[in-house]
């Protein structure tokens, strides 16, 4: 069998970093782009260039975004007392679809893992542990993804918070078990949201 050209297997050895695309998808995606107009390639190639450089993570909550603060924590409408824990930035917008949380957001940027080496110090936990300490917090909810690591996530967070005698709760585990919460839909979420439970 012949190798692809070293240009192409370059890019669709790229392309299969992409979480979610393995080598065939990779390999679709990769002839899509040598076969469609020149000008749709580099448009696609400009603006992820152009979000990498423009957008950052909020100083207060880790959100992508392109100001800072983010339209979320500079929100004078949210209520300011509670913050909703998750993983990555693109959990925020899954739960913002239910339109059930008017709260704040705290972005980990992970999960721990032990067995891919991320302990607390990788996470973002210390900025949470800075935004409770300086008061007004009543309850912090924990949407960490029913996962091993995500539940592990959660446990670590409890007693962490404990000594702060706030009210910390967790997402109901209406997803299903093992699922990520970005795939789960907005029935769910907003069934889990609303279904949290104190944690123990």
């Amino acid at each position: 069998m012949t190798d692809y050209t070293p240009p192409l297997a370059r890019l669709i050895d790229e392309l299969k970093k992409i979480p979610g695309i393995g080598r065939k998808s990779a390999q679709r995606i990769a002839f899509h782009l040598l076969k469609t107009d020149q000008k749709n390639a580099l448009l696609l190639a400009q603006t992820i260039v152009q979000a990498r450089e423009t957008i950052i993570h909020c100083s207060i909550c880790n959100n992508m975004t392109e100001v800072d603060p983010c339209e979320i924590c500079s929100d004078r409408n949210r209520d300011v007392s509670r913050i909703c824990v998750v993983e990555e930035p693109f959990n925020i917008y899954s739960i913002e679809k239910t339109g059930l949380f008017q709260g704040m957001y705290h972005v980990l940027l992970g999960n721990l893992s032990p067995i891919r080496g991320i302990g607390p110090d990788e996470l973002k936990i210390t900025s949470l542990l800075e935004r409770v300490r300086k008061g007004g917090i009543v309850e912090v909810i924990l949407a960490t993804s029913p996962t091993t690591d995500g539940s592990a996530t959660a446990h670590y967070l409890t007693e962490v918070l404990r000594p702060f005698k706030i009210r910390t709760t967790r997402i109901a585990l209406g997803l299903p078990v093992g699922a990520d919460l970005d795939y789960a839909d907005q029935v769910t979420i907003a069934k889990a949201i609303e279904g949290r439970t104190e944690m123990k």
